[in-house]
């Protein structure tokens, strides 16, 4: 029997095929949309990737670009003293119109001095390199021609003949020139001991953020080494500035600001030049006949030698009543009218560093690591009681009543009371308060200076 046709059915597959046609269509046009928003956000995220790596590669790229909305700049001060040349390798940040702060330091030294070298100037190139090329290694290529570079000498140059001293810092200049980095015609030099002291006030109120909030009150600087003795602060009062010797005050010019320092260096008052006066002896001269240097300030019956600026001297202790008493006496003739004194001194916090630091810890003042403060009269206290112990018994160190004895009465010819205290540190905020910091940051912003005059 035939099959009658079903009509609803033939209409059924008209209407089924173009409409699962439009429904195929839909699906792939959804899907191509679907596709290309997912690679378009693939892309945007991948450029966002990219552009975050950028921007934390830009503390890499050239000084006056924003990394994370700060600039990054970096500055190489070398530190040529008597004993070893030190390069200081300093990176800071600063945000916009805020004064800089120090990310980092990466140091390191050698030994001899460059004074070892002024007779064979060419092998003082080596080592000079080598330092270089330690800067080399901790700052980024892009920064290499925006670095300054400077060396500035210490003691150990300027106690050498002028022509030799000068014919070693040529040859520095020389080396310096030959290298990457941005090198001023004054990128070489001696310092004097003034420059020493107002360097050393700039890093200890950069420290401590007294340079960056205008109105802080600032910090003094007391440095004791073997040569020289400084004292830096900012004088508050009027009276100071007036009755301040001819030599003692000095300008310094940082983030627009004029700052008048008391600033003095007295040549002859470190601490090994001192014991070598209250010994008898005279600077760079051998004791006369090689005969012995007799001190109140030793112990009873020592007898021993010591050397200062490569001379041996025979030296040795007195009977005394009252050791510290007679060595009290010896050392105020040794200091009578070498120091100025100021009264505003008193009002100043002070940092004290060097030898103040080294005999403080020596008797237990201080933490020999972290150091502290104390009274200046606690170096009066110690003094006696070394020194009375010192009448009966030898001491490891046969300097020791001589030495705080000295501090104490420094100190008081200085105008500080009894009663004032010290702050005693080799680092602030874990960096170490040399003045090579602040001479290389005083550099870098008379190098700012220069270029914006009118700022």
């Amino acid at each position: 029997m035939r099959k009658i046709p079903n009509n609803g059915n033939l209409k059924m597959t008209k209407v089924a095929y173009p409409l699962g046609l439009f429904i195929c269509l839909f699906i792939y046009v959804a899907y191509i949309k679907w596709h290309w928003a997912s690679a378009t956000q693939a892309f945007f995220s991948i450029t966002e990737v990219a552009s975050g790596a950028r921007r934390g590669q830009q503390a890499h790229s050239p000084p006056g670009t924003a990394a994370r909305g700060h600039e990054v700049f970096y500055g190489i001060m070398f530190d040529a003293g008597s004993t070893g040349t030190r390069v200081h390798i300093f990176q800071f940040a600063r945000q916009p119109g805020e004064t800089p702060t120090l990310t980092h330091e990466t140091f390191k030294a050698l030994k001899p001095g460059l004074s070892a070298y002024a007779d064979d100037v060419e092998k003082s190139t080596s080592g000079i390199q080598e330092l270089l090329d330690v800067a080399k290694q901790d700052i980024p290529f892009d920064f290499w021609k925006a670095t300054p570079l400077v060396l500035k000498a210490t003691a150990g140059l300027r106690l050498l003949p002028g022509e030799k001293a000068q014919k070693l810092l040529q040859k520095v200049k020389e080396v310096f020139k030959a290298s990457p980095f941005l090198v001023g015609d004054d990128c070489v030099s001696i310092m004097n001991g003034t420059d020493e002291g107002v360097s050393a006030w700039i890093t200890v109120n950069f420290l401590t953020g007294s340079l960056k909030t205008p109105g802080r009150s600032s910090v003094g600087m007391l440095d004791l080494g073997g040569g020289s003795t400084q004292i830096t602060f900012l004088p508050g009062v009027e009276d100071t500035l007036q009755t301040s010797p001819p030599g003692y005050l000095t300008s310094l010019q940082m983030f627009n600001r004029t700052y008048k320092l008391y600033s003095y260096s007295y040549l002859g008052l470190g601490l090994m030049s001192a014991r070598l006066a209250i010994l008898g002896g005279m600077e760079g001269k051998p004791a006369e006949h090689g005969k012995e240097l007799v001190s109140p300030c030793l112990s009873p019956g020592f007898t021993g030698e010591w050397e200062h600026a490569e001379i041996t001297y025979r030296i040795s202790g007195q009977k005394a009543v009252n050791l510290h008493k007679l060595c009290a006496s010896r050392v105020s003739e040794i200091l009578r009218n070498k120091v100025h004194r100021t009264e505003e001194v008193k009002d100043v916090d002070f940092y004290a560093f060097s030898y103040y630091y080294d005999l403080a810890a020596n008797v237990g003042l201080i933490d020999v690591e972290k150091g502290g403060s104390l009274v200046v009269g606690d170096f009066d206290i110690a003094a006696k009681y070394v020194c009375r112990t010192a009448e009966t018994q030898p001491q490891g160190n046969p300097f020791l009543c001589m030495d705080l004895t000295y501090i104490s009465l420094l100190l008081q010819e200085f105008g500080f009371p009894e009663n004032k205290v010290l702050k005693l540190t080799r680092k602030i905020n874990n960096v170490e308060t040399s003045w090579a910091l602040g001479a290389i940051f005083h550099y870098i912003d008379s190098l700012s200076r220069q270029k914006s005059p009118a700022l």
